[in-house]
């Protein structure tokens, strides 16, 4: 028997610790395709819009829709997906949701109407939500604890590149080819995965899972599922207090609520509550709500930025994210070496600052802020967020038993999601509540019947431009809109301050010096792992 080793035993099977960064490239192909797919969908709404046989003549709320259906089941399935991960199979869990979304790609591909997109995008979501925290799931158990944030913060710059991919491949795609190849290159992509992950990913689960808590899984979905929808309902009405959108919202709050209480008195719980009490987790998804929050509502409007006010193709416009996804690329694999040497607090603090400013600049943009400048901008973002969601998501994770990887992936997604949903739902009513302010007092020289249309967005004053001939309302629509994307973006930029301030209070600060190695025998860390 040889002599004992002075390092922690290895929690990882050598013949999958031996293919791990193998694993870990299937898990970046399956987050890459989820993701990218939203990033082209970004740049095809225009496309999409037209008459037919050029798009589906979908109007505005069809096109909200088309995105919102996606992100209604995403968000409201991510926490039981993850558990169900967590209790038959994560393996089993990618597989299943990856086959799913390649299905619903193909089938949003030939859709035949709006309604039809946002029945098919439902199912994408429904695919999506089983994918998401699969990808974490499985890399917290094929890595150990030390290669844990390098791992991560390779599987974060993947986002990187999605969001770089995505919209590069629409434009291309939306130059030569019909509005439908921006999901039917989906299928491809879900073959390949499907063929390594079955060859490559080793299944893992829960060893010990106890009994299904089927009331708070339902709790969650419902409540999720009412939030997000209510939320939804205030972005597209840009109003938060009509029946129609504070009834579900407050009801979805009311369920979570009922459900946080159910969880504590159960005896097998689905969530364990009492991860919220530790500071750091608490901290860390905050700051993953805050920062999607913010950054994903100035996300939506710098699409009708670049493509309306600037006149930039869809191609030109996925080219112009190229610094922000490049930035992220680049810093969040290395974002671990940082916070080594500074610690989470610090490095995440700065790094949601550097958001705060990136998104602050948005509002001294107008029609002829010099391109260079809006790529630093984009660089610092990215960078930016490249020190943000790799520490955080690392604190979330090894906040937790690593046999409830599933779960804690699900927290880590649903709060962004909910985040994401929330920044353009709120941020998107103040970009219209204040667009509407401005450019009303110019829509007398229409008809009154066309009128309400036309105050709804830049898109509808200037297709109501267009086809009534009304060449006066172009400059002023034009100011309007930078007018309110000021507004939005100071509105934005304050989120991701105070998110800085949460991270900058709670999470760790510099990690004390290791211990000497521990001498043959000794206790091994974790010893809650088992």
């Amino acid at each position: 028997m040889s002599a004992p080793s002075s390092a922690a035993p290895s929690r990882v099977p050598e013949a999958v610790h031996r293919r791990r960064w193998a694993v870990l490239g299937v898990l970046m192909l399956s987050l890459l395709i989820v993701v990218l797919d939203n990033s082209i969908l970004n740049v095809a709404v225009k496309t999409i819009a037209s008459p037919a046989p050029t798009g589906l003549g979908a109007t505005q709320s069809e096109l909200e829709w088309a995105i919102n259906s996606y992100t209604l089941v995403f968000a409201g399935l991510l926490f039981a997906s993850g558990l169900l991960g967590d209790r038959l199979g994560r393996k089993r869990s990618l597989l299943f949701g990856i086959t799913v979304f390649g299905l619903g790609s193909a089938l949003a591909a030939f859709s035949g109407s709006p309604g039809e997109l946002i029945a098919y995008r439902a199912v994408m979501g429904l695919g999506a939500a089983f994918v998401m925290p699969a990808t974490l799931a499985v890399l917290m158990n094929v890595f150990e604890r030390d290669e844990q944030p390098k791992a991560i913060g390779i599987w974060a710059g993947s986002v990187g590149l999605a969001i770089a991919v995505g919209p590069i491949t629409g434009g291309v795609l939306l130059e030569h080819f019909w509005w439908g190849s921006i999901f039917l290159v989906n299928v491809p992509v879900v073959l390949l995965a499907l063929v390594l992950m079955a060859w490559l990913v080793p299944e893992s689960r829960d060893p010990a899972p106890g009994r299904i808590d089927l009331v708070g899984v339902l709790l969650s979905v419902l409540g999720l599922v009412l939030l997000v929808y209510g939320i939804i309902r205030g972005g597209e009405r840009a109003s938060f207090t009509e029946p129609g959108v504070l009834l579900p919202a407050l009801g979805g709050l009311a369920v979570l609520v009922v459900f946080v209480l159910y969880e504590k008195r159960s005896d097998h719980p689905a969530l364990d509550v009492s991860y919220f009490r530790k500071p750091v987790f608490s901290a860390a998804v905050a700051a993953i709500a805050l920062v999607f929050f913010a950054l994903m509502g100035v996300t939506f409007f710098s699409a009708f930025y670049l493509q309306s006010v600037r006149g930039y193709s869809a191609l030109d416009s996925g080219l112009m994210l190229l610094p922000l996804a490049a930035a992220q690329m680049v810093f969040a694999p290395r974002a671990r070496h940082a916070v080594d040497r500074f610690g989470a607090r610090a490095v995440c603090a700065t790094g949601m600052a550097a958001v705060a400013l990136g998104l602050g600049a948005f509002a001294f943009f107008d029609a002829d802020t010099p391109v260079w400048v809006m790529c630093l901008v984009f660089t610092v973002q990215g960078t930016g967020m490249a020190h943000i969601m790799p520490p955080v998501t690392v604190a979330i994770m090894q906040s937790l038993p690593r046999e409830k990887a599933g779960s804690g992936s699900a927290i880590n997604n649903t709060f962004r999601q909910v985040g994401g949903a929330l920044g353009v739902a709120v941020l998107g009513s103040v970009l219209s509540s204040v667009y509407r302010g401005e450019i009303e007092p110019h829509l007398d020289v229409l008809p009154p019947a066309a009128r309400a249309a036309a105050g709804e967005s830049l898109e509808a004053t200037l297709a109501v431009a267009e086809k009534l001939h009304a060449d006066a309302l172009v400059t002023p629509a034009y100011t309007a809109f930078l007018d309110a994307m000021h507004v939005t973006a100071y509105a934005s930029a304050g989120i991701a301050a105070v998110g800085a301030i949460v991270v900058g209070v709670f999470l760790p600060g510099r990690t004390p010096a290791a211990p000497a190695p521990a001498r043959p025998g000794a206790d091994a860390p974790e010893p809650a792992r088992r």
